[in-house]
């Protein structure tokens, strides 16, 4: 569903790419992508992972773009492991290989507001939001990255795209928030639109098909395991009640492999 520019300085010294990210990802200008994910050595785990949104921002955590790199990883040869540490700013997320899918340990939610980060206290569960002139029930949650979610009847008329970066950029948010539009189809289903923080709408986000799940739980629409339709696939979520981390599987295809000049 994402797509993504997979940069390997792993025995190179890379320049500073955050200055170059805005461009590589530009589709017109650029390579084109949703991020740009580049993969360092580590002192911490396995391998660093870089993450930057196509306007050029540092982000902490992208779950589809960690379970490509680890694909990438595994099919050119850098590690013989299924299971790998990877560092990230959100911290060590832990991939694993199973056959031709990736699953990813993406952690613990966090509920509290202020740790989200938002500038409430307390969990933010149907908390009504003024936007535009209209009221949204929101819930927060974060999986290592801020995500504000949103059930809505019929996905496919949500106003993603007009309402997506008002509340990215509302107040409550001090560090911006990707935005979730949920259709729940059943306690084990849902369907999903998403605006990103820094991308826009794009056609499927890990994190926050993993808080998408976590708020349905929270709020008495979901079970803890089940399978959410982006527009870009589908990914299978699990919420564990044992550990209360959470889990998501699903694919990582490579479309093509180049080199570029940097100047």
């Amino acid at each position: 569903g994402n797509d993504f520019i997979v940069v390997n300085c792993l025995e190179e010294n890379c320049p500073d790419l955050a200055q170059h990210a805005a461009k590589l990802c530009d589709r017109r200008f650029g390579i084109g992508c949703d991020q740009m994910l580049v993969i360092r050595p580590s002192e911490r785990a396995d391998f660093k992972m870089d993450i930057y949104n196509n306007d050029g921002g540092q982000v902490e955590m992208c779950g589809n773009g960690i379970r490509c790199v680890a694909k990438y990883l595994v099919d050119h040869g850098a590690t013989s492991k299924d299971e790998l540490a990877i560092e990230t700013l959100a911290g060590i997320i832990r991939p694993r290989l199973v056959g031709d899918l990736v699953e990813v340990d993406m952690g613990e939610p966090i509920l509290e507001g202020k740790e989200i980060p938002t500038t409430l206290e307390g969990k933010i569960l149907n908390r009504p939001l003024a936007v535009d002139g209209h009221s949204f029930d929101i819930t927060c949650v974060s999986m290592g990255n801020p995500h504000c979610v949103i059930f809505v009847e019929d996905v496919a008329q949500a106003p993603v795209t007009s309402v997506g970066p008002l509340i990215e950029r509302h107040p409550l948010f001090p560090k911006r928030t990707n935005v979730e539009f949920i259709q729940v189809l059943g306690p084990a289903e849902l369907k999903m639109r998403v605006w990103e923080r820094g991308a826009g709408e794009t056609l499927a986000c890990g994190t926050g098909a993993c808080g998408a799940l976590v708020a349905a739980v929270i709020t008495g629409r979901a079970q803890r395991e089940a399978v959410l339709h982006l527009k870009g696939g589908d990914l299978k979520i699990r919420w564990s009640e044992k550990n209360n981390r959470v889990y998501m599987t699903g694919p990582g295809e490579e479309v093509f492999t180049g080199s570029i000049e940097l100047g």
